[in-house]
């Protein structure tokens, strides 16, 4: 009965939440039924809604004006394109290109150096974007990633297209391509984060020609999100990355200041109008799934061995509006996910690690709060202080445990000027370790306000909470936050929240609250921010990784280009500070960092930090295995150095040495992370790290092993395998996963793995070990 109940509260947040946001005539069905039986209204009607100059008067295709602003026409097309890359249909003949790239990198506002030509049409199904892609030194072209949605395709020479189909100008769909038919897709949100692990059903095919590379790139619109009504109006940019010269050009002038980014600023796209997308049509995707195998557990209670196992499953995903999308899963299976990459936490904190599961990655930047995402690196991710409030890895995981999902469910999208993402789910019991069925919800809600700015607010519920401490569950977990994101100017963003938590049983709960005001330009750069997070603060469907604090940190950057030296690029010259205290005002941690680097016109760069700490600890420590620190205050210091060797390079990646105090000791370490290009379709990353650590207590060494070995067949196929050695917790793993995807959407998977003991001498003895089939099958109706 109990179980019921928290469903039901679990999904009154969620109801309460889309019954608080008005949703917009344009959202109902029956208008929009009326919108897209209407006539296409005349393009003279939509200046006053254009965000730059006026749109082209057949049969001219691209206005530009004196600012910088370019508007697009869109070409429809009778019969639809044959994808193949060669650019060989008449359209290519009878409809001008759209040229006249800018460069960002290296001299900001100058013509591109290489010409690129683009191409936009539509048919009834489909927006087509093509592009020919002129290299005056086409032996040059660096291409060696087919993986889908690696990074790495952002090393090569590379093509994208960023589509903004709400015309808010801080959100969209991004698409990337090289040379040798990579394909890379995101989501995009608020001018910032990028969602990179969220994959739709499209597809591209690339070519060559004597003088470059050609683009074919064929988008669904039911791959698509936008508003209601046949008149569209989306924004819209490209970027040629030539990476032989590592120059960046765009279609509309975008700041140095903004770096790698720079595609994300829709703010500063181009406008694209004459799209007519289909008729209200049933937007109905269903995606079933089965998976066999067999699986041994010598770790468990009762021990197994080679015991077969099956299942199945399915996701729907249906279209409520053009602009909301309806998710629902049954007994959902993540078999396919990779393992988390091995790290050495030397901290007395928790380590973060990204979500990998497809069902959550889809809107996953909707439900980012306060400026923090959930990737690593950018937006505070990695070793960032502040609360995540919702971490969907806290759905289907608890205390280590793999907990099956029974069922749930997920609104997201937009309406009107709001965003919002609601989510309910059911993870099933596991008897044998006491962790009882749970239910989870989550609602979020932002509103954009200004041009680039929005308020909005998070509440999550969890109905009972694991903690392996006290043997068994606590009672049920309720957050509340609000927050507001406010972009000024070019370059300056204000972040803050306050949120507050609840669990029933254990505490009153506690409050959160951050501000934080950030200026990033090209030359110059500051941040300052303070944060605070209550002893009691608990979200327990999101992330924390230290609370009672109270933190202060400030930054400043300088950094000059260096014109006069033709081998270097730019200098830069930072510092940071930390100063973090309880609640009660004891000093925990202090630390402050100087750098100076410099990055190279070749793609290098080379740096130097220096990094002074302060560290109370307020109880013993276990740094290692029977190594413990006693209570106290520590003061140490560092130096690293680190050189990138560029991506343009068949052999690059990163080396860095430091060498310095650590504790009441001193600390040594080398790291190692690389690419070797042995051919265009196999390639291996290994990565090493070693610690020599020598403390009063105790001496130790750690030592990071990894090798990624990857063959890819085809864009669309590819077969990987990850091994991980980590002295830290004794393990040696393996990871090999064979991926086909068979048709767009749908799958073959077939991925082994095993998991080893290191303690012992010998060799490493088995713990666990799987070997799985899955199979997906897409149905679009």
């Amino acid at each position: 009965m109990h179980q019921w109940k928290s469903a039901v509260v679990s999904a009154v947040v969620c109801l309460l939440t889309l019954a608080a946001i008005p949703l917009s005539a344009q959202d109902s069905p029956d208008a929009i039924d009326a919108i897209d039986n209407s006539l296409l209204e005349p393009l003279e009607l939509l200046e006053g809604s254009i965000d730059g100059p006026p749109p082209p008067a057949p049969p001219d295709i691209i206005s530009r004006d004196d600012r910088g602003g370019v508007t697009l026409r869109a070409i429809r097309l009778s019969d639809p394109l044959e994808v193949d890359g060669k650019l060989e249909e008449s359209a290519y003949r009878r409809v001008p290109s759209i040229d006249g790239f800018i460069q960002q990198e290296p001299r900001e506002g100058e013509p591109a150096t290489e010409r690129t030509e683009v191409w936009v049409f539509f048919d009834k199904d489909n927006v087509y974007v093509a592009a020919r892609c002129w290299d005056s030194h086409p032996d040059r072209i660096v291409a060696n990633e087919m993986r889908r949605d690696n990074r790495n395709i952002f090393n090569n020479d590379n093509f994208a297209v960023i589509l903004d189909t709400f015309y808010d100008r801080r959100n969209g769909f991004l698409f990337y391509t090289n040379p040798i038919g990579g394909l890379y897709d995101a989501q995009v949100t608020d001018e910032r984060n990028t969602n990179s692990d969220w994959n739709t059903v499209w597809d591209v095919k690339t070519g060559r020609f004597p003088q470059g590379w050609t683009v074919e790139m064929m988008l669904p619109f039911k791959s698509l999100r936008y508003k209601p009504g046949t008149s569209q109006i989306w924004g819209i940019n490209f970027r040629r990355i030539v990476r032989s010269k590592n120059e960046f050009s765009y279609l509309t002038p975008i700041a140095a200041a903004f770096r790698e980014g720079g595609l994300l600023k829709l703010s500063q796209a181009a406008t694209l109008v004459g799209i007519e997308p289909p008729v209200r049509s049933l937007n109905l995707e269903v995606k079933p799934y089965a998976t066999g195998g067999v699986r041994t557990d010598l770790t468990d209670d009762d021990p197994f061995s080679n015991d077969l196992d099956g299942d199945a499953g399915f996701d729907v995903k249906y279209g409520v509006t053009r602009s909301l999308v309806f998710d629902f899963t049954y007994n959902t299976d993540f078999a396919q996910v990779e393992n988390d990459e091995q790290q050495v936490n030397l901290t007395r904190f928790s380590l973060f690690f990204p979500e990998k599961r497809e069902f959550f990655l889809e809107g996953q930047g909707i439900f980012n709060f306060g400026g923090r995402t959930t990737r690593r690196g950018g937006g505070g991710g990695g070793q960032s202080d502040m609360p995540i409030m919702f971490f969907s890895r806290r759905i289907g995981l608890d205390d280590g445990y793999g907990v099956p999902i029974n069922l749930g469910g997920r609104l997201t999208g937009r309406s009107g000027k709001f965003t919002v993402g609601t989510l309910v789910m059911q993870t099933d019991d596991l008897a044998d370790t006491g962790i009882p069925t749970t239910n989870f919800a989550v609602a979020r809600v932002k509103r954009d306000i200004l041009r680039r700015s929005n308020i909005g607010f998070i509440s999550t519920y969890r109905s009972e909470t694991f903690d392996e401490d006290i043997g068994g569950s606590h009672g049920s977990n309720t957050l509340f936050g609000v927050d507001g994101n406010f972009t000024f100017l070019q370059n300056l963003d204000i972040n803050t929240y306050w949120a507050r938590t609840w669990t029933s049983g254990l505490t009153e709960g506690d409050t959160s609250y951050m501000g934080s005001v950030r200026y990033g330009g090209d030359r110059y750069g500051a941040e300052i921010q303070h944060l605070k997070i209550g002893e009691s603060f608990k979200p327990d469907v999101g992330f924390l990784r230290r609370d009672d604090i109270r933190k202060t940190s400030a930054e400043l950057r300088f950094s000059p280009r260096a014109t006069s030296i033709p081998t270097v690029r730019k200098f830069n010259f930072e510092g940071k500070y930390d100063h973090v205290e309880n609640t009660r005002g004891l000093v925990e941690t202090e630390q402050g960092q100087l750098e100076f680097r410099t990055d190279l016109e070749n793609g290098d760069f080379f740096r130097v930090q220096y990094t002074r700490n302060y560290e109370y600890l307020a109880e013993e420590f276990e740094i290692a295995d029977d190594v413990f620190l006693p209570i106290g205050g520590y003061d140490f210091q560092n130096l690293r150095y680190t050189y990138r060797f560029g991506p343009q390079r068949p052999m690059s990646g990163f080396v860095s040495f430091q060498h310095g105090s650590f504790f009441n000791g001193s600390r040594k370490e080398i790291s190692y992370f690389g690419r070797f290009e042995m051919t265009r379709q196999f390639t291996l990353e290994p990565r090493i790290s070693q610690n020599w650590i020598d403390l009063v207590q105790g001496s130790f060494t750690t030592t990071l092993l990894r090798l990624r070995a990857d063959y890819m067949f085809s864009p669309r196929s590819f077969i990987g395998a990850l091994l991980q050695y980590n002295t830290s917790n004794n393990s040696f793993s393996t990871n090999v996963r064979f991926r086909w995807e068979y048709r767009p959407g749908s799958d073959i998977f077939i991925v082994y793995s095993d998991g080893r003991d290191t303690t012992f001498s010998g060799f490493p003895q088995l713990e666990n070990r799987s070997l799985v089939v899955k199979v997906t099958r897409l149905f679009r109706l």
